[in-house]
């Protein structure tokens, strides 16, 4: 039988189908991983409700798991807590803005809708001289941005 360690070790290599840079748990989408008597059972928590990559996440969950051997398995989805942005590790922010997304800065987002009226940070040249163009950028969990000082458009995480 295979450890747990080992396949929380490979589930963590699962990136994120829309932020290629970032695995499923440095999201903080991926829960837990725990056997009930022989089964495997995986949480999985989506960013947002109907989120559309959580189809995907599921089949390279599935894929991994019976490439490691394993066919006896549970995929859960699980709601309650709803997920945040305070699941995501440092590491990931970290990749986001090196990838040109502005990672959540739950300061921004204090006081006014997805940060209207607060700045984010440009990934493209540091500038916090922003303003928000849209509150929705290129999927439902992003906001599109555009940076004062280098008039670069760019998407922002948004805090939940």
């Amino acid at each position: 039988m295979i450890s747990l360690d080992k396949i929380w070790k490979e589930l963590s290599t699962i990136s994120d189908p829309e932020i290629p840079v970032i695995s499923i748990l440095e999201l903080g989408v991926l829960r837990d991983v725990k056997f009930v008597k022989n089964t495997l059972n995986i949480i999985i928590t989506p960013t947002y409700s109907g989120c559309p990559a959580m189809n995907q996440i599921e089949k390279d969950i599935s894929v991994k798991l019976l490439d490691l051997g394993v066919d006896s398995y549970k995929i859960n989805l699980q709601y309650n807590p709803a997920w945040t942005t305070d699941w995501m590790n440092d590491g990931a922010k970290k990749k986001l803005l090196d990838y040109g997304i502005s990672p959540p800065d739950n300061s921004v987002d204090k006081g006014s809708l997805f940060g209207k009226d607060k700045s984010t940070l440009c990934p493209n040249c540091k500038s916090r001289d922003t303003k928000m163009i849209s509150q929705f950028g290129s999927t439902a969990c992003k906001a599109l941005y555009q940076c004062n000082q280098c008039m670069e458009p760019y998407d922002y995480f948004k805090c939940l």
